[in-house]
């Protein structure tokens, strides 16, 4: 840290990562970008990387991954809170009529594989977590009763009450199978939907079109459920309003209906799995409990989390690395071996669980959303881009050029990636973020 401090070119590194908006891992560039008048072939304007810092231009890594680069992870989580605003009140290329549609906010659950220690609250109070009085003990001698009242971050808060009893291997192939669950789950609800209203999918899309905009989140016990914003729009989109038959009412009971229903099957185990019971649906109101930035707060929340909340790590693991040296949670321990094992059946191929053991079985995207929804994280990120070259081209850090009378000519070569320990300190003070955790070796 003094040896940065103390460099000539320290002012221009700071620049750099007040830039990068304090990215812990920023990707290091070395080249150059030249424009060139396309009518006489001069060089307009050069720039190099040769007088940066260390000869590299760094640039933010982009990753949504809180626990990996909370700096970047929080444009993803802004990103994502504008798409699903937009969706619901305008705004961003979306009508503000937007708001005048039937829209609900729905939470698929997962089914039991197991009983854990859970948190369980009534009226305030904390109660206990499996009080059973007359609970017999489990066939391995484990009594199926927890007594304790746990905090909200106890250690033992969605481990099993017996290992033995659980069902790992359905569990982990839940969250393989889940992404095809929720596309059956979307088709069910336009047939029923249209049923409800004496139509035929085909003829349903003349009157009424669906949208969504979901994010995927893990249980304590490793399993993911899905918080989704499911919209009625007209034929054409947020644009037009739905006819005054599609109703709210008539949204929940087809929402109702398809969680209860379909089911996907993991045909070389004879295995079927179906959404929990616990199905909550609620309407977004502008003025109401669940209001629209309530629940865009709260999509947005996840889509910067994976896994990690189960005790696991954020990077893949190979077949190869030994599990039981692994710094993670017991819990997770036997999830991911539960991967492995079910990896290595050749029917199974395309579940890639050993590739996404790190993720307990999960493969899916975790925030995605229906064409006609609202904007595009690309849409947005765009005009972050013009925005930020408007200001350059203000303030004289690039010459104003005509695009079209211009040839842009670029060379770049990746140079390496992150900050070292004392950088990381500096980039937090500089941004005034919270101070890295930087741990020694065993915290690798």
């Amino acid at each position: 840290m003094i040896h940065r401090l103390n460099q000539p070119d320290y002012d221009r590194w700071a620049n750099q990562i007040k830039r990068t908006g304090g990215c812990r891992q920023p990707i290091h560039l070395r080249g150059k970008v030249e424009h060139y008048d396309q009518a006489t072939g001069h060089l307009l304007h050069r720039y190099s990387t040769t007088q940066e810092p260390n000869g590299v231009l760094r640039v933010p890594c982009k990753t949504r991954r809180a626990s990996r680069c909370p700096a970047c992870a929080e444009v993803y989580r802004a990103d994502t809170y504008q798409l699903v605003r937009a969706g619901l009140v305008g705004g961003k290329g979306v009508p503000e009529t937007v708001s005048s549609h039937p829209c609900l906010f729905i939470t698929l659950t997962a089914p039991s594989f197991g009983a854990v220690h859970v948190r369980r609250e009534k009226n305030g109070k904390v109660l206990p977590c499996h009080a059973r009085r007359d609970a017999q003990p489990c066939p391995h001698g484990i009594v199926r009763s927890c007594t304790e009242r746990h905090s909200a971050d106890h250690p033992r808060l969605g481990e099993p009450l017996c290992p033995d009893c659980y069902d790992y291997d359905g569990s982990v192939l839940f969250n393989a199978i889940s992404p095809e669950l929720w596309r059956r789950f979307t088709l069910a609800l336009r047939r029923r939907f249209a049923k409800l209203n004496g139509l035929t999918v085909k003829a349903l899309r003349e009157h009424v079109s669906i949208a969504f905009a979901k994010v995927a989140e893990y249980q304590r016990r490793g399993i993911v459920h899905f918080h989704a914003v499911i919209r009625l729009d007209g034929p054409d989109g947020p644009h037009s309003p739905p006819p005054a038959w599609a109703t709210t009412d008539a949204l929940t009971q087809a929402v109702q209906h398809a969680a209860a229903v379909v089911t996907a099957e993991v045909k070389p185990l004879n295995r079927a799995f179906r959404w929990g019971t616990q199905l909550d649906v609620r309407p977004i109101t502008m003025n109401g409990d669940l209001t629209e930035q309530a629940v865009a707060a709260y999509i947005a929340k996840y889509a910067t989390k994976a896994a990690e909340c189960v005790g696991t790590l954020d990077r893949r693991i190979q077949p190869l690395d030994n599990l039981g040296a692994l710094p993670i949670r017991e819990h997770a321990r036997h999830l991911i071996a539960a991967c492995m094992r079910l990896g290595e059946h050749p029917d199974l191929a395309e579940l890639r669980l050993t590739h996404w053991a790190h993720m307990l079985g999960f493969r899916g995207h975790f925030s995605t959303k229906s064409r006609h929804y609202s904007t595009t994280l690309g849409e947005l990120r765009t005009a972050r881009e013009e925005h930020m070259r408007a200001q350059e081209i203000t303030t004289g850090r690039l010459p104003l050029f005509d695009e079209d009378a211009v040839l842009v000519v670029a060379h770049w070569a990746y140079a390496g990636q992150g900050l070292s320990a004392g950088e990381q300190l500096l980039a937090a003070a500089i941004t005034g973020q919270q101070t890295p955790h930087l741990g020694g070796p065993d915290d690798r």
